[in-house]
């Protein structure tokens, strides 16, 4: 494992190398340095579904991130802050980064409204009315006691109408205003940070504008959202090449809800340094393994007596020491040990992968380690025995 860096008591992004527009960089935090580029594992609801917490850490993972709208919910962000935040809580004494409950409230919750003010909604669980302004949000954020807040915003889903995406990114705008000066009240602001939040669909000019918007608000960091909301991944990267662009060389970028190990490296070599998705969690969990070969159904027949690993070669226990054959067993029989291992190899193969990223960018060759991964991908898995 390698060693982290040390800790500082403000806030500080530091580009230590680049290679094209890819960047190997370090976020200082009170509670550790993050590593970027940076794969944040989901823990949507104080757990990463399926893993102990332990077992995040010794992936390499520097970060994960809460989710505000679920924890605000269930159990509560007062009852969380009684308890001692997310750390002492979900026994996470490292960096967290939290979301802002925006999309979760757009795509989860019944009978929502949206005025300037805020949102109000009814709970996905059992209909109790809710409300959420970028102010309570980021008070939630800081009851949660996490290092980097974001901004309410409002996400819209692709495609859809010029205008429908102008009008939620000017809110978005409005409201990243208010997120920042509630951000500015916390007595400690100085040692977290929060982060904008670009919106303007697959609008070039509405993303650009956007990113300026923020941009002279000076925040601590600038993350990219409404994309992988429905548009294909040409339009994602052709939105990632002229925002970041717009965005300051010196703030760390944040690609938030991507992606595949594909949209990894291609987001990477356009200049961003954080990302999160619950893709290798819910694939593990629904029997699909992701590795250097791709990706591996373990559900297929051609599995059933085959005695090899994933992957040999791999430092996780799951995807060294278990045969395909009983992975295979497992996901047929529907035992939870089967979605726990392949959730555990794929965690392992994404911190992998951001690991051979930043080894990559500092050695000035990223461009090859993307050309030499994807064609691991290309040749597939294992031959049959």
């Amino acid at each position: 494992m390698i060693e982290r860096e040390q800790t500082s008591s403000d806030f500080k992004f530091t580009v230590m190398a680049t290679d094209g527009g890819a960047r190997r960089g370090a976020i200082a935090t009170s509670r550790g340095t993050i590593r970027t580029p940076a794969y944040m594992p989901v823990g949507t609801a104080g757990t990463v579904k399926a893993m102990y917490m332990d077992q995040v850490r010794d992936l390499g993972s520097d970060v994960i991130l809460g989710n505000t709208y679920h924890l605000m919910l269930r159990p509560g962000a007062e009852r969380v802050a009684k308890l001692g935040g997310l750390r002492d809580f979900a026994r996470w004494p490292y960096p967290i980064l939290t979301d802002s409950g925006g999309f979760q409230v757009m795509s989860l919750s019944q009978l929502r409204k949206m005025s300037e003010k805020g949102v109000v909604f009814q709970s996905h669980i059992d209909g109790t009315k809710y409300e959420l302004t970028p102010e309570r949000s980021i008070e939630i954020q800081a009851l949660l006691d996490s290092d980097i807040q974001m901004q309410l915003d409002e996400c819209v889903a692709l495609p859809a109408d010029r205008s429908e995406i102008e009008r939620a990114m000017e809110l978005s705008l409005r409201w990243a205003e208010r997120s920042h000066a509630a951000f500015l009240n916390q007595s400690d602001h100085s040692a977290r940070a929060m982060f904008g939040i670009v919106q303007g669909g697959d609008d070039e000019a509405l993303r650009i504008r956007s990113a300026q918007a923020l941009k002279s608000m000076d925040l601590k960091g600038y993350s990219i959202g409404g994309l992988a909301v429905g548009e294909p991944q040409d339009v994602m990267l052709r939105m990632l090449d002229i925002t970041c662009p717009e965005l300051p060389h010196e703030k760390p970028r944040y690609l938030m809800g991507v992606g595949t190990p594909d949209d990894l490296l291609e987001s990477i070599a356009r200049g961003v340094d954080m990302f999160d998705c619950v893709m290798p969690t819910r694939a593990g969990r629904h029997a699909t393994a992701y590795s250097r070969f791709g990706k591996i159904n373990m559900r297929n027949a051609r599995h059933a007596e085959d005695h090899r690993p994933l992957d040999a070669q791999s430092d996780c226990p799951a995807s060294r020491d278990y045969s395909r054959a009983y992975l295979h067993h497992l996901m047929r029989a529907n035992e939870a040990l089967g979605g726990m291992l392949l959730t555990w190899n794929n965690l392992a193969y994404y911190q992998t992968l951001m690991q051979g990223a930043r080894d990559a960018i500092e050695q000035g060759r990223y461009a090859d380690y993307m050309a030499e991964t994807k064609e691991g991908w290309a040749k597939g898995d294992l031959p049959p025995l």
